[in-house]
Order: C-alpha cells, then sequence, then structure tokens
C-alpha cells in the first residue's frame, strides 16, 4: 500500500519519520513546496536573533528510503482515482494521503502595505518559512527602525531578536494586552516592561492603518489609527496564521477553521488523514508543535496497521526571545466558583506567577521570569498530576524542596515523559546521562529532548541537574532506568 505525504515541514516530516520505524519498507512519497530538507519552524526566531544557524535547525531525515519531492507543490486531489496532481506535472498514486499542508500567515488589510499584485511592499515581510527569516535578515543589514505587527508569540520573538541585533525595535498591537490569549493583563503589563528593559518597546491598542513608503515603494513608516506615525525602514507582519485548507476545500473534503478529522486522524474520506496546523480536531486547531507530533504517531500508527486514537493535547506554550522566561499552559482565562486561583506578582523583577486549580488539577498557569518552579508546574499540568495541598508552594518552590521533595510528582519515573514533542521519559534521559552526556545539550544531541518547542527545556535542565547532584535530590539513575 504507498502512502504519499503532502508537506516536509515539522508534522509531514515526523509523520514519515514515524511510518518508516513502523513499517519500514511501505512505498512512501513525501512533497515539500519549500525547496531543501525539512527543518525545525519553531526555531526561527533563534536564528533571527543570531543564535543558531540554517544549519542549527534541520531536522533528521527519516531512516528508510522514501521518494522526497522537494519544492514541488501539489496542486490538486482526485479522491475517485486516488490521484495527487503536482505542479511538476506529476500524477502519483496514493492508498493513503496524508495532508500536512501547515498554514499561512495573515496579512491585515492595511492601506500601502501589498502591491498590486498582493505581494508585499519592498521592506516588508511576514514571518513564517526559512525564506522569510532570511529575507528579514537581509533588509535588516541596512535597517536602523523596525517595526513589528503583531503581539503574538511569533511577534513578540521576532521583535527580541531584531533588538539583539542592534535595531530600534517596536511592536504595535491591535489588542488590549499581549499575547491576550495566553496572558492576563497583569502578566502583559510586566511582560511589557521586560521587553522594554531589552530594547522592545510596545504599543497596545494600536491600530496600524496604513504603511508610508519613500518614492522607490520601499517602507519609511507606519501610520497608527490616532495619526501616530513610527519611523520604519523593516516592517514585519506577524499577524497570526490560519490553516492551509485549500487544496482539501478543492477535493471536497470537510472544513471547518481546518480539515477536520476524527480520533483517527481521517478526514471524511477515509482514505485520507490530516495533521499538523492544517488540522481541526474536535474543534482545535493548535498550531503547536508538541500536539502535531502527537498527531503524526497516531497517524502513522493507523496507517501501518498498529491502531491508535489521538484524544486532544494539552497544550503548553512557551516564549522563545533572549532574555525572557515564559511559559504559559492552558486556560489562564478561567473563572467560575470551582476553580481556585493563585497569583503572585512583583513588577520589580519582572515576576509574574499564576497557576488556577480545579479538583487538585491545573487547569492554567502563567509562568513570567525567574521560577525555579516552572519545570514542576509544567510536570503537574502535563501529567494531569494532583497539585499540593498548599499551591503557593507551586510559586515559590526552589530546587529540591516543595512539591518536588520527598516522592512527589517533582521526582519522575521511568516511565514519565519529560518531552513533550520528541516522547523523551526520564528513562531514557537518564540512560543518556549514564552513558556519559552530562549536560543538557549533550542530552539533546542524544536523546532530541527539548529540541521540539523547547517548552520542556528547564525540566530537562533540572533533571540532568538532579541526576548529577546524586541520590539526595533524586533516586539513583540505576533506578529510574528500571
Amino acid at each position: 500500500m504507498s502512502v504519499v505525504v503532502v508537506g516536509n515541514g515539522m508534522a509531514g516530516t515526523r509523520f514519515a519519520a514515524d511510518l518508516r520505524t513502523l513499517d519500514p519498507h511501505r512505498p512512501l512519497v513525501v512533497f515539500g513546496a519549500e525547496p531543501g530538507r525539512a527543518y525545525n519552524r519553531v526555531l526561527l526566531p533563534e536564528l533571527l536573533a543570531g543564535r543558531l544557524t540554517p544549519d542549527d535547525l534541520a531536522l533528521p531525515e527519516p531512516s528508510g528510503a522514501l521518494d522526497l519531492r522537494a519544492g514541488v507543490t501539489v496542486t490538486a486531489i482526485d479522491r475517485d482515482r486516488r490521484v495527487v496532481c503536482a505542479d511538476d506535472g506529476s500524477r502519483t498514486r496514493y492508498d493513503a494521503l496524508v495532508l500536512a499542508t501547515g498554514s499561512r500567515p495573515v496579512v491585515p488589510a492595511v492601506k500601502g502595505l501589498c502591491r498590486d499584485d498582493g505581494s508585499l511592499v519592498e521592506g516588508a515581510a511576514v514571518f513564517r518559512t526559512l525564506a522569510d527569516c532570511r529575507r528579514i535578515l537581509a533588509a535588516a543589514r541596512g535597517a536602523r527602525d523596525v517595526v513589528v505587527l503583531g503581539g503574538g508569540l511569533l511577534g513578540l520573538e521576532a521583535a527580541r531578536g531584531l533588538a539583539r541585533r542592534g535595531l530600534r525595535a517596536r511592536v504595535v498591537h491591535a489588542r488590549g494586552h499581549l499575547m491576550e490569549r495566553q496572558l492576563d493583563l497583569d502578566a502583559s503589563r510586566i511582560l511589557t516592561s521586560t521587553l522594554a528593559g531589552l530594547g522592545v518597546e510596545v504599543l497596545v491598542e494600536a491600530a496600524t492603518v496604513a504603511v508610508v513608503g519613500d518614492e522607490d515603494g520601499r517602507v519609511r513608516g507606519v501610520v497608527l489609527e490616532d495619526g501616530t506615525r513610527l519611523p520604519a525602514d523593516l516592517l514585519v507582519v506577524a499577524c497570526g496564521v490560519r490553516a492551509d485548507i485549500g487544496l482539501a476545500v478543492r477535493a471536497g473534503l470537510r472544513t471547518g477553521r481546518g480539515i477536520v478529522v476524527d480520533d483517527l486522524m481521517r478526514t471524511s474520506d477515509p482514505a485520507i488523514h490530516a495533521l499538523g496546523d492544517c488540522a481541526e480536531h474536535r474543534g482545535q486547531v493548535y498550531g503547536l508543535v508538541a500536539p502535531a507530533w502527537e498527531q503524526a504517531r497516531v497517524a502513522a500508527g493507523v496507517v501501518a496497521g498498529h491502531g491508535g486514537t489521538y484524544a486532544g493535547s494539552r497544550l503548553v506554550t512557551r516564549l522563545k526571545a533572549p532574555g525572557v522566561d515564559l511559559a504559559t499552559m492552558g486556560d489562564p482565562h478561567v473563572r467560575d466558583e470551582a476553580t481556585e486561583v493563585v497569583t503572585f506578582a512583583d513588577p520589580a523583577r519582572h515576576v509574574y506567577q499564576k497557576v488556577l486549580i480545579r479538583e487538585r488539577r491545573l487547569v492554567g498557569a502563567i509562568m513570567l521570569g525567574d521560577n525555579p518552579s516552572v519545570g514542576t508546574v509544567t510536570q503537574l499540568f502535563d501529567r494531569d498530576a494532583p497539585v499540593p495541598v498548599d499551591a503557593r508552594s507551586l510559586l515559590f518552590a526552589r530546587p529540591g524542596t516543595g512539591p518536588a521533595a520527598n516522592g512527589s510528582p517533582g521526582v519522575p519515573a521511568a516511565g514519565d515523559t519529560l518531552c513533550r514533542c520528541n516522547g523523551v521519559t526520564a528513562g531514557g534521559i537518564a540512560t543518556a546521562w549514564l552513558a556519559g552526556a552530562r549536560t543538557t545539550e549533550e542530552v539533546a544531541r542524544v536523546t532530541r529532548a527539548s529540541t521540539g518547542c523547547g517548552g520542556c527545556r528547564d525540566t530537562i535542565e533540572g533533571f540532568v541537574a538532579a541526576l548529577s547532584a546524586g541520590p539526595a535530590h533524586t533516586p539513583a539513575p540505576e533506578e529510574v532506568v528500571a
């Protein structure tokens, strides 16, 4: 049975790798619209900041033979004949088809932002792909002022990265506070102050109405709704993304905000699966790497005949910007009588902590600033484990104290998953440690732990440090591996 994958991004590549593990010999064709090998899109802000090179972003290639068609776009699906048509004129038959088409950046309707053909004017760029990143870096070499449209995760990461390169960076956000889905107003205010200290100015409730260009049509500034004009010789558009469902719509598949799938990751056509940013499962489009890789594992099992179901993901979001420590979990906006909310704010030290608890389980959290307990909070949320009776220990615990002490959830068992993106357990990390990997970087090279979204890095660092500290802080490595 032949399998065709449309999309060579993080979701499609992971599906191919998982399928190859389960079935090394099945005919497998992977189409990728972008040229070159697959890369870790989540780490693009690190490239923008100068902390990584393009080679550092490369994803491991699936073991075993596959027919990779990079730089080729699938344009149509013939469901009756089970054939995909591509822009190179090829027609490829499938028995099982996997759509991992990802998402596309939202470009707002701002006067002067686009040319007549719909492309962005000179000096403006979206921030979504490696090619986008290279365009931004090329423009940044001769720029002084950058304006970033959008105060979500990607916009803040782009602004911080460019500020780190010496540009004067401003974030213009139309909403009332930053990252409104993940943060409350108090957390946003402290994050705004943190960013200001790192060279990033934030303007909220600031709608952009026009882009100003020079006689050559190159960006020179933006105009806000209140008439304010901001100088800019580089404009980065980071106003969110939408699932890329065009191929599915043309094929007559059921779609909503994404391509609708069931618990087996099947679309309305049982021969076609969808996963990653383009998939909508139980009304949810995740847009994060960990759910995409969970979906890829399930879809690979189903296609290979091993079974499996996907019941949704618990969301952990991490802002990856040098000098900013921020992790959010679940829904930080829950407000009902059954939910206990515990908060601590220290604006002078740029610290904000908030946990939301229902029936002794974490349903949401915001951890901003220097929070040594963030690893424990993440573990408790990820495992849906009971929290301590005194929830304050979640905010003020130090390594080796509080919920991590004496057999509580902070000390992982061998089978506990510490890196959700790559499915790396405590036992796997301990095995690598026993084999000589003594730092987080060395463990990552061996196990791939923390190389996905990066949200587990604190947890991995804490566990590696505990292994090195010896049995006074954690079980002996032999016990963890057992």
